[in-house]
C-alpha cells in the first residue's frame, strides 16, 4: 500500500510486537480490548486488501461466532475508527479505515506500519550498493523482534503471516550483515550476526556471513571454528554435509584468498599512515575509511594519527551537508578509552565540537543510536576536562543505548560514562561497578572490544579499591582476552600493573620495572597515557619507602604544574615554592587526581603552608579507604588514609 498523500491522525502501527498504534504527537492511541486489536492486526496482515466481514467473522471467532457477530464487527470497526481518526467530522468518510463492498481495508502509507516498511525496505534493498543496504535496513532490522503478531499467535490467520516475516527478517539480517562487512564495518557484523545464527542454526548463509564477517575483523581463528561448529551443527541435527559456499570460505580463508579480504585500498591507505580527506562525493568511503581506523586503533600495535584522520574524515562529511552522514562517519570510530585524558587534547576538542554541531543539525526523525555515539564521541573527547558537559553526554548515551536494547552501544556508552567519574577523589568504586557491567554483556554478545575495557576498568579499581588478589586474576585474565583478540595495547598496561604491585609488595627492582613498562608504553601510540607517567610512578616509589630524595623540574608533562611547588621547595626555595601554592589549580579529573593531591600536600607539609594542606585535606577525605594512585593500575603512593593521618586528619 502505497502513500496516497492523504493525512491521517495515526502516525504508525505496531505489529511487529505486541499491538499497538501512536499518533501523530507520539501518544499511544487507546485500541480498546483485545479483539479490536486483533481486528487491527488482521488488517495489518492483508497489507491494503479488502477483507469481507465474513472472513473477519471466521478469523476472529472460527467455528463459534456469537449469534450477532457481524454486528459486533462493525461496532469493532466503529471504535476502531473513532480511534485511529478522532479529529475526523461525523458522518464524513472515513480514511483510514475504510468501507469497500461487503468488507474493510487499511488505507496506510508502507512508512506508518512496522511490517509494511519491512515489506519495502527489503524489496527495496534487491540488488542495490552494500552503502544503501545499510542505510535502508539498518534501523528496521534493530525495531524488528524476532516475533511478529505475538498477541494473535493462536490465530489461524496469523501462521502464515509470521511465517512469511519470519523469512523476510532472516533475509533483512543477512542482507544487512553482508553489507556491514562489503562497507567495512565488521566489528558491527559480527555482533549482528552472532545472536541471529544461534537463533537460526539451520541457516547456512547466516553462518558463512559470520565467519566472513570474523575473518574480516582480524579473528581469522574465531572465523575458522564458527565454519568448524557449523559443520557440527548440520552434520549431527540434519545429518547434511556443508554446502559449498562454507566449505569454500573455510578454503578461501585458510590460503587468506583475495575474495574474502577486506577492501584493500583502505587497509593500505591506514598501514601507510597516507589517509587524507577522501573527496566530495565519496560517502561510503568516508564511512569504510572511519571504520578501518578504529580497526586499526583497537588492532594495530601503535595507530597513527587516529585523531587527525577521524577528525578529516568527519570535516569532510560536514561539508557535504548531510548531518545523518556526519554521524555516521564519526559513529564509525567508537573506540573505547580506559585512560581519563586525552592523548591529542586539542583534536578531541575539535572533534568534541563537530560532534554537538553534528547532534545540533541532526533532524528530529534521525535514528537514536546515531544521536547516542555523537554522545558517546562527545563524551570520550571531553575526558579529563572540567565541568559537567562530558558526563552529560555520557548519561545521555547510557539512556538511549538502554531503550534500544543495543548491548553494543551500551557497552561503548559505558565506557564513556567510566572515564567521566573523576571528577573527584574517591569513585573507584563507581569504575567498578561499570565495568563489572560492561565484562558480562560483552561476553554474551562476542564483544572482545569492550571486554577489555571492562576488564582494564576493573583492574583500576581493583587496585584503588585495595584488592591485590583480585587485581592480580584480573591482569592475567587481560592477557589471556587480549591475546585471544589481538588487542596489543592491554598488555602493556598490565605490565605497568605488575609494576606497581612491585613497589606495593616492596620489590627492590620496583624502578628497574617502571622503566621497563615505560620503554613499552613509549612504543603503543599512547602519548597521553605515557607524557610524565614514569617520573611521576618514581616519585611515588620514593614517598611510600620514604625517601626526600631531589625532584627534577622538568619532565613532567601535564603534571608539571602540582610536582613543581615540591621540586622548587626541595631545590632550596621555599619561598617560592609557598607562592606556587598560593595560586595552584586543582588537579583535573584523571584516575591521577588523588596521587597529585598527595604531591600537593608533600609539598604543603614540607614548606608548612597551611592552606595547600587543608585543600588537600578536603580533596582526599572522600577516598579515604583507597590507594592513592593505584585507581590508575599504574603506579602508587599509599594508603590515602596515612596521607590523612600526616595531614592531622
Amino acid at each position: 500500500m502505497r502513500d496516497d498523500g492523504r493525512a491521517s491522525s495515526v502516525a504508525r502501527v505496531r505489529v511487529l510486537g505486541p499491538t499497538a498504534a501512536w499518533d501523530d504527537d507520539g501518544a499511544r492511541i487507546d485500541l480498546r480490548g483485545p479483539r479490536h486489536r486483533e481486528l487491527l492486526a488482521r488488517l495489518v496482515a492483508a497489507h491494503g486488501r479488502v477483507v469481507p466481514v465474513a472472513s473477519l467473522v471466521d478469523d476472529l471467532w472460527g467455528d463459534s461466532p456469537p449469534v450477532r457477530a457481524v454486528g459486533t464487527v462493525r461496532t469493532f470497526v466503529a471504535d476502531l475508527r473513532a480511534a485511529l481518526e478522532p479529529a475526523r467530522p461525523a458522518r464524513s468518510p472515513a480514511r483510514v479505515l475504510v468501507t469497500e463492498g461487503s468488507g474493510y481495508a487499511l488505507r496506510l502509507p508502507d512508512s506508518a506500519v512496522d511490517a509494511w516498511r519491512a515489506d519495502a525496505a527489503v524489496a527495496g534493498s534487491v540488488d542495490a550498493p552494500a552503502e544503501r543496504v545499510v542505510r535502508a535496513l539498518g534501523p528496521v532490522v534493530a525495531d524488528w523482534p524476532v516475533d511478529a503478531y505475538p498477541d494473535v499467535a493462536d490465530r489461524a490467520w496469523a501462521g502464515p503471516e509470521q511465517v512469511r516475516l519470519a523469512a523476510l527478517r532472516a533475509t533483512a539480517v543477512e542482507r544487512l550483515v553482508g553489507a556491514l562487512t562489503e562497507t567495512g564495518r565488521a566489528d558491527e557484523a559480527v555482533t549482528l550476526a552472532t545472536p541471529y545464527v544461534g537463533a537460526s542454526p539451520w541457516r547456512e548463509e547466516g553462518w558463512r556471513l559470520l565467519a566472513l564477517a570474523l575473518y574480516r575483523a582480524g579473528r581469522q581463528a574465531d572465523a575458522l571454528d564458527v565454519l568448524r561448529r557449523a559443520r557440527a551443527v548440520l552434520r549431527d541435527e540434519l545429518g547434511l554435509d556443508p554446502s559449498a559456499a562454507l566449505t569454500g570460505l573455510e578454503a578461501d580463508i585458510l590460503r587468506h584468498d583475495p575474495r574474502v579480504r577486506g577492501p584493500e585500498d583502505v587497509f593500505r591507505r591506514v598501514a601507510d599512515d597516507s589517509l587524507r580527506v577522501l573527496g566530495p562525493g565519496s560517502r561510503a568511503r568516508l564511512e569504510t575509511t572511519v571504520s578501518m581506523l578504529r580497526r586499526m586503533a583497537v588492532s594495530a600495535p601503535a595507530p597513527a594519527e587516529p585523531h587527525e584522520d577521524l577528525l578529516a574524515a568527519g570535516t569532510a562529511a560536514e561539508e557535504l551537508g548531510d548531518p545523518a552522514l556526519t554521524a555516521r562517519v564519526l559513529g564509525g570510530f567508537d573506540v573505547p578509552s580506559v585512560w581519563p585524558r586525552s592523548d591529542d587534547p586539542e583534536r578531541s576538542g575539535q572533534l568534541a565540537a563537530l560532534a554537538g554541531r553534528t547532534l545540533a543539525a541532526l533532524p528530529d526523525d534521525a535514528a537514536p543510536t546515531a544521536r547516542a555515539r555523537l554522545h558517546v564521541l562527545a563524551a570520550v573527547e571531553t575526558r579529563g576536562l572540567p565541568g559537567t558537559s562530558g558526563r552529560a553526554h555520557a548519561e545521555e548515551a547510557v539512556r538511549l543505548a538502554r531503550e534500544l536494547h543495543n548491548p553494543a552501544l551500551l557497552c561503548s556508552a559505558l565506557g564513556a560514562l567510566a572515564v567521566h567519574t573523576c571528577s573527584r577523589a574517591g569513585l573507584a568504586a563507581e569504575r567498578d561497578r561499570i565495568g563489572a557491567e560492561i565484562i558480562p554483556l560483552a561476553r554474551t554478545h562476542d564483544l572482545p572490544t569492550p571486554e577489555v575495557q571492562g576488564l582494564l576498568l576493573r583492574l583500576q579499581a581493583a587496585g584503588a579499591l585495595g584488592r591485590p588478589d583480585d587485581g592480580d586474576a584480573l591482569a592475567r585474565e587481560i592477557e589471556a582476552v587480549s591475546a585471544r583478540h589481538e588487542r596489543p595495547r592491554a598488555p602493556v598496561l598490565v605490565a605497568w600493573y605488575r609494576a606497581m604491585r612491585a613497589a606495593q609488595d616492596g620489590a627492590p627492582d620496583a624502578a628497574d620495572r617502571f622503566a621497563l613498562a615505560d620503554r613499552t608504553l613509549r612504543g603503543a601510540g599512547m602519548p597521553g597515557v605515557a607524557d610524565g607517567l614514569l617520573p611521576l610512578a618514581l616519585l611515588g616509589l620514593d614517598m611510600i619507602r620514604g625517601r626526600t630524595t631531589e625532584v627534577a623540574t622538568d619532565g613532567w608533562g601535564p603534571y608539571a604544574p602540582w610536582v613543581r611547588p615540591l621540586a622548587v621547595a626541595r631545590g632550596g626555595d621555599p619561598d617560592s615554592a609557598w607562592t606556587l601554592l598560593d595560586g595552584l589549580a586543582d588537579p583535573p579529573p584523571g584516575l591521577l587526581l588523588e596521587a597529585l593531591w598527595c604531591v600537593v600536600a608533600q609539598a604543603a607539609l614540607e614548606t608548612g603552608h597551611d592552606g595547600a594542606a587543608d585543600r588537600a585535606r578536603a580533596a582526599l577525605a572522600p577516598a579515604r579507604d583507597e590507594v592513592a594512585g593505584a585507581g590508575s593500575g599504574m603506579l602508587t603512593f599509599g594508603p590515602v588514609a596515612d596521607w590523612l593521618a600526616r595531614l592531622g586528619c
